[in-house]
């Protein structure tokens, strides 16, 4: 007899989104009593409210509104109100997300609740404990119970520091949604709607790095200025914030500053860009899955497959790197899926399953 299990996933920003639409689309509701708990981390409508509505996400069942603080805060903030969620449904099995403070302080909250603990995206690291998200990734990993793992590099670098059992190797959650092309909105509006009658690039900038020092900032924007073709930028809200400081005026003919777009407009917008230029993860893995190469304006990433097959170059925020990325670019031969099928989560809930029945029986 099969038994059901009391599962809680916690999203709190864009990428969680994506990756819990893919996931709940593989409970199957026989077996799983499935809860979403969002932390609030990301409270804008064009980052929170917009996805709900496009991957059709079933109401939340709590809502921890902790807000933009100072990470610290952030972060005891949502232990403490997750915590009173544990409390209250000691669910089964919790599910985190990636390397956010939200799903540093779920995975601490339901540890001390000594509640099984899955880790989507584990084992990425980028070996800078001066960037937020690495000390997130390295906290989460230290207590996790079940590793799934998108990459074979991160199958590696949880091997080195001695964690080899339950760690699975099922690719990116995330590029699951991406296989639903019906869902692409037509490319022919989008043209029309962005005024592109040729080449374009699509750029992405949000990371702390790059917005919070200007002169990273200012040479990403003179690189996105000096391309030979329209740029289309949906300006993150952090980074609006960051451009205020910044002195635009003769910087504006060729890119076109938007508010963030939905995410299958911006999967239509990557297939049919010449090159991307982002500091996004979650947008280096997208360009990849459609075969469109990508520059990295930051000067690391966990994805490192994507760049020795040759679709990514780091450049880092250096104008004169860009560019000359940019211009000398050659489509790689090859493209091996080094990321995963598009199957991710169905493998996930099935390992679930088979853990928690052996630990019940």
């Amino acid at each position: 007899m099969s038994h059901q299990y009391k599962i809680i996933t916690i999203v709190g920003a864009r990428p969680h989104f994506i990756k819990v639409a893919s996931l709940i689309n593989a409970l199957d509701p026989d077996r799983w009593q499935h809860l979403l708990v969002h932390s609030g981390q990301h409270y804008d409508v064009n980052l929170s409210d917009r996805f709900f509505k496009e991957f059709r996400l079933p109401p939340v069942s709590y809502n921890l509104e902790i807000g933009s603080q100072s990470t610290n805060r952030q972060i005891a903030d949502c232990i403490l109100k997750f915590d009173q969620v544990l409390e209250k449904e000691r669910p089964d099995v919790v599910l985190v997300i990636g390397d956010t403070n939200t799903t540093a302080a779920a995975a601490i909250a339901t540890k001390k609740r000594h509640i099984t603990l899955g880790h989507i995206e584990a084992g990425l690291r980028e070996f800078d404990r001066s960037i937020p998200e690495e000390i997130n990734k390295l906290l989460i990993d230290a207590v996790s119970d079940l590793y799934f793992v998108p990459t074979l590099t991160g199958m590696k670098n949880l091997a080195a520091e001695g964690k080899k059992t339950n760690v699975y190797l099922t690719g990116d959650i995330a590029l699951d949604l991406l296989t639903n092309v019906w869902a692409y909105p037509d490319i022919t509006t989008l043209r029309s709607q962005f005024d592109l009658k040729g080449d374009y690039a699509l750029m992405t900038c949000h990371r702390q790095v790059n917005t919070e020092h200007l002169e990273h900032l200012v040479q990403i924007i003179d690189a996105a200025a000096a391309l030979p073709c329209p740029v289309i930028f949906p300006v993150h809200p952090r980074t609006r914030k960051a451009l205020e400081k910044v002195d635009l005026s003769n910087r504006q003919e060729n890119i076109q500053w938007v508010d963030p777009l939905g995410f299958w407009e911006t999967q239509q917008l990557i297939r049919h860009a010449r090159m991307v230029l982002t500091d996004s993860g979650g947008i280096i893995k997208e360009a990849y899955f459609h075969k469109v190469p990508s520059i990295i304006i930051d000067r690391q990433t966990e994805w490192l497959e994507v760049v020795d097959e040759g679709w990514s170059v780091i450049t880092g925020p250096d104008k004169a790197k860009i560019l000359e990325a940019f211009h000398t670019f050659k489509i790689p031969q090859q493209h091996r899926m080094s990321l995963g099928d598009g199957k991710a989560g169905k493998m996930i809930v099935q390992i679930l399953e088979t853990y928690l029945d052996a630990k019940r029986s």
